[in-house]
């Protein structure tokens, strides 16, 4: 019996795992072994195994797996990165770099993580939405 056979559309493609074991729901893949230049636009979630040179505009997230490469300004809500990125990254909400992630440019997020071995060469910004953070770190009189 051929390993695919059973297997769901689902467990194929949508509910791919990511370098830290977790799923997510993925509308456009770009499998390992594809090579893609351009710009893309996706509403939902994307995940990067091959290789991208482009710029990415997301309203959801972006995955970049752990043998996955992208030369690419990248701007989304959100951000996993466990492969290559070269180019800035702007991610509104969280970037979390896994432990065999290699970012080379500026990021500006709402939050980062970087887990311990990733390496991450530029400047960062933290960014909040909202003006009440900034009201919040002055003293009181």
């Amino acid at each position: 019996m051929d390993k695919t056979e059973g297997m769901g559309a689902d467990a194929m493609f949508g509910d791919k795992r990511d370098a830290a074991g977790t799923s997510e729901q993925v509308e456009t893949l770009i499998g390992q072994g594809t090579q893609f230049k351009g710009t893309i636009t996706v509403k939902g979630a994307i995940r990067i195994d091959g290789e991208f040179e482009g710029d990415l505009m997301m309203a959801g997230k972006v995955i970049i797996g752990k043998n996955g490469k992208a030369r690419s300004v990248i701007k989304a809500k959100e951000a996993t990165i466990a492969g290559l990125v070269s180019g800035n990254v702007e991610i509104a909400e969280k970037l979390e770099l896994l432990p065999t992630a290699r970012l080379t440019g500026d990021v500006k997020a709402g939050t980062i993580i970087i887990g311990e071995g990733a390496i991450f060469k530029g400047a960062c910004e933290m960014k909040h939405e909202s003006g009440n953070h900034e009201k919040e770190a002055k003293p009181k009189s």
